[in-house]
């Protein structure tokens, strides 16, 4: 089990070199021991909840500054963890920060483990379970569609829709457990099918936001594929805004796959710069290169296909084509600003979305941008003001609270006794409490909280 009693610890901010860095303090020792590595310049004796106070932490041991620092007292429960905290703000130097944690370590503090902070967030009931994951979703959005929908998820807005779907459930849930128990009393009818019908429309419009709120919060992978030379790293440093990828007139530059993740209309695109693929290479690292081109096409959710837009389709443009036609994809034109312009047949890839452009100078990259957009979210970009399912777990747990609902309608309709309605009902209640937190196990406590940094 948790322990809550205990003090615990840990560095708050990133490593690395920065203006500010914080040591994060969280327990019934936090006050005392923070009395003890302060040294106020002000001669502080005593920390006013809220303020900022200025002076010097001192190693408790030797007597010696640690660094000159800003400490924050927020007591309980007006709290992160809703436990008295204490923030040490010292210099962001990785030497400094670990140096002051090892003094407040030393005095009987505990290091947090991964995401412990905001699991007391959780646990003292600040936050809950879906807005605890929310926490982890908003230091890790990569875009400010993700950002939005994250900071909508830690508001409560999900968990306020998915609570009162529950409590809908857990009334139809009394009345058929009533029904069971007291079978020799008068229970007043009551309708069963109306509440789990309205329940199921709502588990729906929930479920029918989970494709969009998942690609904003994951993003999408594409893969960009094509001979060599037709312009692919290009494209990748244009989609980038910037000169990521190696770019030469020689044929096959590009030895390995190259990711990174551009922002598009909100959507974080994983773009994958792949080796130009063909058939026979003499060269051994670029054979390699292009089998691991081949398999990065083959985990890809989007296939950009780049084809040379100054010269003819021949058999190895083809051949491509053949490995992409099985995803998502858009044909991309390239070099349109060289005077030889070469329409593709129109039987080449016929059924997908087809723009020209110059990789070079970057014309028509808005075009390619938008067909993505409107490609993976099927035009659907505008975020609504109803909550949006942006996490796998609440998906698939939306799902099947909603199979147990649309089963307890079939049995009630079927005739089936209370007992048995009953059953799919209690399945769905506890599928939407391991949502927010109501049924969850401690397993899935450390399989969440282990996602996050130590410090959050």
């Amino acid at each position: 089990m948790y322990s809550l009693d205990d003090t615990i610890a840990a560095i708050a901010t990133s490593i690395g070199q920065s203006g500010v860095g914080i040591v994060k303090i969280s327990g019934p020792e936090a006050t005392p021991i923070a009395y003890k590595l302060f040294r106020s310049a002000k001669g502080m004796r005593k920390f006013q909840p809220y303020r900022l106070h200025f002076g010097h932490i001192i190693d408790p041991h030797q007597d010696v500054v640690l660094d000159e620092a800003l400490v924050v007292y927020m007591p309980q429960p007006h709290s992160y963890t809703r436990q008295d905290v204490i923030e040490i703000q010292a210099h962001g130097s990785t030497v400094a920060l670990r140096r002051i944690l090892q003094a407040v370590l030393s005095l009987g503090a505990r290091l947090a483990e991964p995401g412990e902070l905001t699991l007391r967030a959780f646990l003292n009931g600040r936050l809950d379970l879906a807005q605890a994951e929310a926490v982890l979703d908003i230091i890790e959005a990569k875009t400010e569609a993700a950002l939005r929908v994250a900071t909508d998820q830690l508001d409560g807005h999900l968990s306020r829709q998915v609570a009162a779907v529950r409590q809908r459930l857990l009334d139809t849930l009394a009345f058929l457990e009533a029904s069971i128990d007291f079978v020799e009393d008068e229970i007043p009818l009551q309708d069963v099918v109306g509440p789990l019908q309205t329940t199921g429309v709502e588990l729906e419009k929930l479920l029918k936001t989970a494709d969009q709120g998942l690609i904003y919060r994951q993003g999408v992978k594409a893969a960009i594929v094509g001979q060599p030379n037709v312009g692919k790293s290009s494209l990748l440093n244009a989609l980038l805004r910037g000169d990521r990828a190696i770019v030469t007139d020689i044929p096959g530059t590009t030895r390995d796959t190259l990711e990174e993740t551009a922002n598009i209309g909100g959507i974080p695109l994983v773009l994958v710069d792949t080796a130009g693929i063909r058939a026979e290479t003499a060269d051994e690292v670029e054979r390699i290169g292009v089998a691991r081109s081949r398999a990065a096409l083959e985990r890809a959710d989007l296939a950009l296909m780049v084809v040379d837009g100054s010269r003819d389709l021949d058999d190895k443009d083809w051949a491509i084509a053949g490995l992409a036609q099985s995803k998502a994809a858009i044909l991309i034109v390239n070099k349109s600003d060289l005077a030889a312009n070469i329409p593709p047949s129109p039987n080449f890839l016929p059924d997908v979305p087809r723009v020209h452009l110059s990789a070079l100078t970057q014309q028509g990259i808005d075009r390619l941008e938008t067909e993505i957009v409107n490609l993976v979210t099927a035009g659907q970009v505008t975020l609504a003001d109803e909550p949006m399912v942006s996490n796998p777990r609440h998906k698939a747990l939306l799902q099947q609270a909603l199979t147990h609902t649309l089963a307890a309608i079939e049995g009630q309709q079927a005739g089936l006794t209370p007992d048995l309605v009953s059953i799919d009902v209690r399945e769905a209640v506890e599928a939407l409490g391991q949502i927010t937190g109501e049924t969850v196990t401690e397993d899935l406590l450390d399989t969440i909280f282990s996602k996050f940094c130590i410090g959050k």
